[in-house]
């Protein structure tokens, strides 16, 4: 038999100090918006290291009211919102086109921090969203061109023949417009930032979006 699934969680630590480190986070000296303290954060990432720091938790909820989450990449961030995307067709583009509201969160565990963003999202201009696609890898394209992304699958065998398709198709011709790619930008009404403290006395620090900005609150942990 295999090891028991309760005796692997018991042997696991969180925030091991031989591999991560748990820098201090200063509520007093946090930037008034969320955005600069975001990117700060995502550099500090990306340079120590963390696999994937791009990749974010994407929740969404359909027509009753039932919530559904995936990973999707981060492909940008400004003061229009943090950008994802996908198909138009697939579950969380219909998600959203019926409730245009979602969250996201980043978890880097090298520095035991959190970042988590609820608000309202948009969908950008097809232009937008073509550039945003052919910016990327030929695998991106090939992914795109391939399609059907949530239907219904019949076989591996069948996947990979669209597939196969798909990537000469990318390869030949790589401006190939795919028109159900959509571009997403959630613009945060919310930002928190969760800073892990070796005594679990965690910060967590809260962006709240106002009519005169961003006011920021403390939360217990």
């Amino acid at each position: 038999m295999g090891t028991d699934l309760h005796e692997l969680l018991r042997s696991l630590r969180v925030w091991d100090p031989e591999v991560t480190e748990l820098p201090p986070l200063d509520p007093a000296a946090a930037p008034a918006d969320p955005l600069p303290l975001f990117e700060r954060w995502f550099a500090d990432a990306v340079a120590a290291g963390e696999r994937e720091p791009h990749t974010v938790s994407l929740a969404t909820a359909d027509e009753d009211g039932l919530p559904d989450a995936r990973i999707v990449m981060l492909h940008g961030a400004d003061r229009d919102g943090w950008s994802f995307a996908g198909h138009a067709g697939s579950r969380k583009g219909r998600h959203l086109a019926a409730r245009p509201y979602a969250a996201l969160v980043f978890y880097w565990p090298v520095h035991g921090r959190q970042v988590r963003l609820r608000g309202p999202v948009a969908v950008a201009p097809p232009e937008e969203a073509q550039a945003d696609l052919h910016a990327r890898s030929t695998g991106a394209l090939a992914a795109a061109l391939t399609g059907r992304q949530s239907r219904e699958l019949g076989s591996l065998e069948e996947l990979a023949r669209a597939s196969e398709a798909a990537w000469d198709r990318a390869a030949r011709e790589p401006g190939t417009p795919v028109e159900s790619w959509t571009l997403y930008r959630l613009r945060p009404e919310e930002v928190e930032f969760f800073q892990g403290e070796p005594r679990r006395r965690h910060v967590r620090l809260v962006y709240r979006r106002t009519d005169q900005g961003w006011s920021r609150r403390l939360r217990w942990p």
